[in-house]
């Protein structure tokens, strides 16, 4: 994604998404092999939640960056290059006594034994977070925050600010929290149970279900989902067979308008059930605890699209930002899966982790096929760029005899 340069601040507006965690120089290898075979590698930048900010601008969204860098020439870097597509950076503070963090992986997909990752970020500045050097009300100024597991894992000072930021008190903006559960962050056997307590205190959670096994040992977004009856969404991501979302109704005093898009429950969401029928997978009734009430709430299984992948990495961060900004419209579940798709799509056929988004009219074209079209429709490199004629010639295919 090329950079725009950055986007003008009013005070006065509201920021839509505050983003909140560690972000990183990352040294791309220039071709295949183990990181003791590459001769070079380009600098980028990597960080879960600084992606989402950067996904979220790109895509029009008023985004902001919260985190701690070095005061060194890779702190510069990360600022100047996270404001340059647009984010919000002025909340972003220099520590003169830790580093950067910075970290070098090789360019294979990151599920097969032969991805390696080398992180140097043990001490580095973000890990210095904490409640106490973070001003609550800069966090706490957008309508949603954005967090992830990786910024607990950090330290005892950010684990100590997650739980504060994750804490349920009135008049706190939606909190959404990216489980991102990275055994080789935490020194602690205690990870996976402190993700989970951290996941109940959100309103909108992703987690994949290769983790929600691997750190909590539950099998099916089912499982996933009685284990976190409190998330109002929940979103269980199945890798490249598709995401299921459990999306509580809310009652009808707590439903508002949000901006530009139609009626919303407290967390920005709504259960349309009429909609999540159809359009992508199936969408089941049922229930969820929660303060000893059975809430209704609809769970919509959407695929995932076929991708002629470039690199497999960025896409749960995209994923994440292309779901948060459906969300923030207003729009049906099955759509902000979709939206959730489309971003992930458009990580996956780029080699770095950020990638230009799709025009909101050209994403708006494509997520609203029918399941028929949805189910043919495959994507490779530049389609973003390719405007109507990707959703024109997923139409032509499934007319096709």
């Amino acid at each position: 994604m090329t950079p725009t340069g950055p986007a003008p601040t009013d005070a006065a507006q509201t920021v839509d998404v505050v983003a909140l965690g560690e972000s990183m120089v990352t040294f791309l290898p220039s071709g295949p092999g183990r990181l003791a075979d590459v001769p070079s590698f380009e600098r980028g930048i990597g960080g879960a939640e600084s992606n989402v900010a950067c996904v979220l601008a790109a895509a029009g969204h008023r985004a902001a960056w919260v985190s701690r860098v070095g005061d060194d020439g890779f702190g510069d870097h990360l600022v100047e290059a996270i404001g340059a597509y647009g984010v919000d950076t002025s909340a972003v503070t220099r520590d003169p006594e830790r580093p950067t963090g910075i970290y070098f992986r090789t360019a294979g997909d990151r599920a097969t034994d032969a991805h390696e990752v080398a992180y140097y970020r043990a001490g580095s500045a973000a890990s210095a977070m904490s409640a106490g050097t973070v001003d609550p009300a800069v966090v706490r100024s957008g309508r949603v925050l954005h967090l992830s597991g990786i910024t607990a894992a950090l330290s005892e000072g950010c684990l100590g600010l997650l739980r504060e930021l994750t804490e349920r008190r009135p008049g706190r903006p939606i909190v959404s929290f990216d489980v991102n559960h990275r055994p080789g962050l935490w020194n602690t056997p205690e990870g996976p149970r402190v993700l989970l307590d951290l996941a109940r205190g959100a309103d909108i959670v992703f987690v994949g279900d290769d983790e929600a096994r691997a750190a909590w040992g539950l099998h099916g977004a089912h499982a996933v989902r009685a284990a976190l009856p409190e998330p109002d969404v929940l979103v269980v991501k199945h890798g490249r067979a598709g995401a299921t979302a459990f999306a509580r109704e809310p009652a009808p005093e707590d439903v508002h308008a949000v901006p530009g898009g139609e009626p919303a429950g407290p967390v920005g969401v709504r259960a349309d059930r009429s909609r999540a029928r159809r359009g992508g997978g199936r969408a089941d009734r049922g229930g969820a605890e929660r303060g000893g009430e059975q809430a209704a709430e609809a769970a919509v299984f959407v695929p995932a699209l076929r991708v002629d992948v470039v690199a497999a990495v960025g896409a749960g961060d995209a994923f994440a930002a292309g779901f948060l900004s459906a969300t923030l419209r207003g729009l049906p579940v099955r759509d902000r899966l979709r939206h959730g798709h489309l971003m992930a799509a458009a990580a996956l056929t780029v080699p770095g982790d950020l990638a230009a988004p799709p025009a909101r009219e050209h994403a708006d074209r494509l997520a609203a096929l029918d399941d028929d079209a949805w189910g043919t429709l495959r994507l490779g490199p530049g389609w973003t760029q390719a405007a109507d004629r990707t959703a024109d010639r997923a139409q032509e295919e499934v007319r096709t005899p």
